[in-house]
């Protein structure tokens, strides 16, 4: 059967493999759009994932970024969450492709990271898996929730007791106007004590938002906080 690619619409070519004779991943996109894909290899940061081998020695820390260490030097924030996993990075193709899955309704999208999302937690142990919520009125406005719609596509179940309140967009604010921000989440009827938490978003930028996140549920007893996100911005 012919398929064309997600995001050019060129005609898929599927790769033959001997493991391919037995089972067959579904291809989404062509390869010439498939290798704009960068998965995030080599040294990382071992707080957010992000790829270490780029950044100026004075960014890094021993295994840890800048980033994470301000947040570690920040009692209020220490621990609150355990570490974040990213799948690629968040390069050119990849931020078109998501603008366009998230501001243009293209829901299909989703399909195309399926795969690797659904692989990379069969090797996870967690008791709940949360996608991070979109307030009322922008999902009203995008008419579904991408990270929900990720974890959907991956045949995953995930939980939904977290809400979150009205904001300004994230991608509008400045860092230090994140790092100010007051709770944006509240936490639905659900015992989390002693639970391990984790969290599912499209992007890693600040961790401001994972973070506001895991500290409510921490708050709430639960036991260890981590996410994993599609792409370290």
């Amino acid at each position: 059967m012919v398929t064309n690619c997600l995001n050019c619409s060129s005609e898929v070519v599927e790769e033959w493999s001997w493991r391919g004779l037995f089972y067959r991943d579904p291809q989404f996109l062509c390869q010439e759009c498939e290798k704009q894909l960068k998965k995030i290899e080599g040294e990382r940061c071992r707080g957010c994932s992000r790829s270490l081998e780029s950044l100026p020695s004075n960014l890094v820390k021993e295994d840890v970024c800048l980033d994470c260490n301000r947040w570690d030097q920040d009692p209020e924030w220490k621990g609150i969450l355990h570490k974040n996993d990213s799948l690629y990075h968040y390069n050119d193709f990849l931020k078109a492709y998501l603008a366009r899955y998230k501001y243009r309704g293209d829901y299909a999208l989703a399909k195309a990271f399926s795969h690797t999302i659904k692989s990379y937690l069969a090797k996870m142990a967690y008791d709940h898996i949360i996608p991070i919520p979109l307030s009322e009125e922008r999902l009203y406005e995008r008419g579904f929730n991408q990270s929900t719609a990720m974890l959907e596509e991956s045949e995953v179940r995930p939980s939904h007791i977290l809400t979150r309140l009205h904001s300004e967009k994230q991608s509008k604010k400045t860092r230090a106007e994140r790092l100010r921000q007051v709770q944006v989440f509240q936490l639905r009827e659900c015992d989390v004590k002693g639970k391990s938490i984790l969290l599912f978003d499209d992007i890693y930028t600040t961790g401001t938002t994972l973070r506001q996140a895991a500290k409510l549920l921490k708050e709430a007893g639960a036991e260890e906080v981590s996410s994993l996100t599609l792409a370290r911005g």
